[in-house]
């Protein structure tokens, strides 16, 4: 594979990225100290809650990260009106660069919400800076799936939900990201035989109608099929007649059974899924194969999974796929990765922002940090602090998007901090979770929500906001950077 070929080439960025790089570079500030985070502002699928994933992958890119021969050779070719784009001196510097900034991030698998930072970068602005996009990349997609497949397995009870999107996935990394992100977020394997020897996440598989259409009879198909998987027989029921489907896998079950296997399971993959599994399973247990299971798929997504259940569908376990894999109603996370603050030569943090008319997308200042409380075990509030103010005695936290929401926390409830050290210098100082570590971690932090946060639709806000300290530095910014700009007192402006 030609190194073009891999997404961990430190090519996996956008033009833009390099031509600041070489700015900061050209301007003497390449080594200037500077402090990133990346953060979403609206919470995915109009749900209360974000799942964090995808900083596995983030660490082990930025431990590998380098510009390599081949990559040089392609930025010296660049040219723009007849002229190099990049100075040869310039990637000379880019040749002996490596990843040397402190990174602290929210664990993954941790529940998240709106403007919290879920990873802090410090370090030379100009490393800072290049790495923008690739977080963003390995971040967002993960994020969103992980927090998709936790909906549509909240709306799946006590069913397995099992991720079948491989062929729908963006391309085969999106795919292998997609079923580890499932993974974290709940489900209970998938058919990505390539993510199963990655991660030994639990793989699984039925059949295709293909299967059934390659032989003379449906009741040849399934027999051929018990021949070669005896152990493992869930047959695909609807390829022509969904109960006379499952009728010829009662008389392959029966078959099975005189060899001393049983019929582990039957496949939904149309028509009225309810209907079809309540009858479906009257006519297993009138047979005897009350222990036989139904599977359903067919384009499911956690609002028709909440449905059927509803209804009363007869299934025992879920297979997902292009609804999942794809994230259907919103194909991206939406995150965003801002500078908050620059170091002046004297040593003091210098805050910076971003300002725009939408309160919601001005960015906040500082070098921040994430306190969540509890009480009685389940979470209360989050509060969004700078680690150069003094803590104050007393939490009030502000609303980011609307500054007249304010709540109060408790002097007695107990916090924690969320960002924990990740990268110090660029090297590894933390012990790095198991998948099987993570997904559980994610399986208590939902736990501990309040179920009314967990709705799929009109779900609780869960207060997470600005510490009304930083909150009011927030604000005098804004009007200093408004002044600045001779936005105050202009026609029509935001004030």
């Amino acid at each position: 594979m030609d190194a073009t070929d891999r997404a961990w080439t430190a090519l996996l960025t956008d033009l833009y990225q390099l031509t600041m790089a070489q700015g900061f570079w050209k301007a003497g500030r390449a080594t200037e100290e500077a402090v990133y985070h990346l953060y979403f502002r609206e919470n995915p699928f109009g749900g209360g809650f974000a799942l964090a994933c995808g900083l596995a992958d983030a660490v082990q890119y930025l431990e590998g990260w380098r510009f390599e021969e081949g990559d040089l050779t392609y930025l010296a070719g660049l040219n723009v009106s007849e002229r190099p784009l990049f100075e040869p001196a310039f990637l000379r510097y880019l040749r002996d660069l490596r990843f040397e900034c402190d990174l602290d991030a929210v664990p993954e698998g941790t529940v998240v919400f709106p403007h919290e930072p879920l990873v802090r970068v410090q370090g030379p602005i100009l490393q800072a800076q290049l790495v923008e996009t690739a977080l963003l990349y390995w971040i967002n997609y993960q994020t969103l799936i992980a927090t998709k497949a936790a909906r549509i397995c909240l709306a799946a009870g006590n069913a397995p939900v099992w991720e079948f999107g491989l062929r729908r996935a963006q391309g085969g990394e999106g795919g292998l990201a997609a079923a580890r992100a499932a993974y974290v977020g709940g489900c209970a394997g998938t058919s990505n035989v390539w993510a199963g020897r990655k991660w030994g996440i639990p793989v699984r598989g039925t059949m295709a109608h293909g299967w059934v259409m390659a032989f003379e009879s449906e009741l040849e198909a399934f027999q051929a099929y018990a021949e070669a998987m005896p152990h493992n027989c869930v047959l695909l029921v609807d390829t022509y007649d969904t109960l006379a489907g499952v009728q010829h896998a009662i008389e392959v079950g029966r078959q099975l059974r005189q060899r001393g296997f049983d019929l582990s399971g039957i496949r939904l993959d149309s028509g009225d899924l309810t209907w079809l599994s309540q009858q479906a399973r009257r006519m297993l247990d009138e047979a005897g194969f009350t222990e036989t299971k139904i599977l359903a798929s067919n384009d499911l997504d956690e609002y028709q999974i909440a449905r059927l259940r509803q209804e009363g569908a007869c299934i025992d376990a879920w297979g997902v796929g292009t609804r999942l894999v794809t994230g259907w109603e919103q194909p991206a996370l939406g995150g965003v990765y801002k500078l908050s603050a620059v170091r002046s030569p004297d040593g003091r943090w210098c805050p910076r922002l971003k300002v725009s008319e939408s309160a919601a997308k001005t960015s906040t200042p500082g070098r921040l940090q994430v306190r969540r409380f509890e009480r009685d075990g389940r979470f209360v509030a989050d509060a969004i602090y700078d680690l150069d103010a003094p803590l104050p005695e007393d939490w009030i936290i502000v609303d980011p998007a609307e500054a007249t929401r304010r709540k109060r926390i408790s002097r007695n409830l107990a916090g924690q901090d969320l960002l924990k050290p990740v990268l110090r210098g660029g090297r590894r100082v933390c012990e790095w979770p198991t998948l099987e570590e993570i997904r559980e971690h994610a399986r208590q932090q939902l736990e501990r929500l309040d179920r009314a946060v967990l709705r799929l639709t009109q779900p609780y806000a869960y207060p997470a906001g600005l510490e009304v300290g930083l909150h009011d530095r927030k604000m005098s910014l804004i009007l200093a950077a408004r002044e600045q700009g001779g936005l105050l007192g202009r026609p029509g402006s935001a004030s």
